[in-house]
């Protein structure tokens, strides 16, 4: 799967593994929603249909997407409204369920962890996660059954520690129960008790769920690429269970800032380990060198 950026996919070997976990690292502004679009778009290319964003934002705000997108690739975004009841049923009719677009917490409030909350508000919020759970088995499910296949979760911020955070919680389940688990049982948690009257229509919609390719955005504190490359990886973070990592920070030459990226970690194919220059300008992001042409 390419990204979009050719002189990025240079640097990982061709680009990116259909049906594994790739964690961007980076601190707000960065760049990383920028690289997230490209790779979207790329997926019209690629598989005939664009990749879908998850926003799972809950303190901070929006990612500017919208305007990212149309800017960029003239693409108006159509979104899920995070609000809608879920009727399972619709989910065949394309014009209903094929959205780009959902942001999960859009009327939620402002927490991330366990530390936001007392313990009534706790319990009160576990119970509101487990519908949002069913909003993303329709967004994902009605997607990938009209043939998307890539995934940009965006909006994860950061926490004292990975285990108290709602967002990590949440992509755990999306990760392990939505995107890597066999279309047919994807659909048994969608419908339910209802699954024997869509039997036929499962049938008829099964995809491939080791095709689909996620793009795991991640909000970090640090800013400065050095300071993101001496790391550690704290107990459950979901970086030690990447199958990619590309790290983007700032740099500092003399009295000039600028911004790299590297790509730290890429199992199964060949990997350039450069640190290497990008932009981000009204073409989007554009890496310089790493082993390609130059500027995309």
């Amino acid at each position: 799967m390419q990204t979009g950026i050719p002189s990025l996919d240079s640097l990982l070997g061709g680009g990116l593994l259909p049906g594994t976990l790739t964690v961007v690292a980076g601190a707000t502004g960065i760049g990383k929603t920028q690289l997230g679009l490209h790779f979207s778009q790329q997926g019209l290319a690629e598989e005939g249909e664009r990749g879908i964003i998850f926003d799972m934002t809950s303190r901070g705000d929006s990612q500017n997407q919208d305007d990212y997108a149309r800017r960029l690739f003239d693409w108006q975004i159509a979104a899920q409204p995070g609000d809608e009841p879920v009727d399972p049923t619709r989910v065949w009719d394309r014009a209903l369920a094929r959205r780009d677009y959902l942001h999960i917490f859009e009327h939620s409030g402002r927490r991330v962890t366990r530390n936001d909350l007392e313990y009534d508000d706790w319990k009160a919020w576990k119970l509101e996660l487990i519908k949002k759970l069913q909003l993303a088995i329709w967004f994902f499910y009605g997607n990938f059954v009209h043939g998307v296949r890539r995934t940009v979760i965006d909006g994860v911020e950061p926490t004292d520690k990975p285990s108290e955070s709602f967002q990590f919680d949440l992509f755990e389940y999306i990760y392990h129960q939505i995107l890597h688990k066999e279309a047919d049982w994807v659909a048994r948690d969608l419908f339910r008790e209802h699954f024997r009257a869509n039997e036929a229509q499962v049938a008829k919609h099964l995809y491939d769920h080791r095709q689909i390719g996620c793009l795991l955005l991640h909000t970090t504190r640090e800013v400065m690429l050095d300071d993101l490359l001496g790391r550690p990886l704290d107990s459950g973070d979901v970086l030690s269970n990447a199958n990619t990592i590309i790290l983007m920070g700032k740099t500092r030459d003399g009295s000039k800032m600028g911004r790299a990226l590297h790509v730290a970690k890429h199992r199964g194919s060949a990997c350039d380990d450069s640190i290497v220059p990008f932009e981000v300008t009204a073409r989007g992001l554009q890496v310089i060198g790493g082993g390609g042409s130059g500027t995309d």
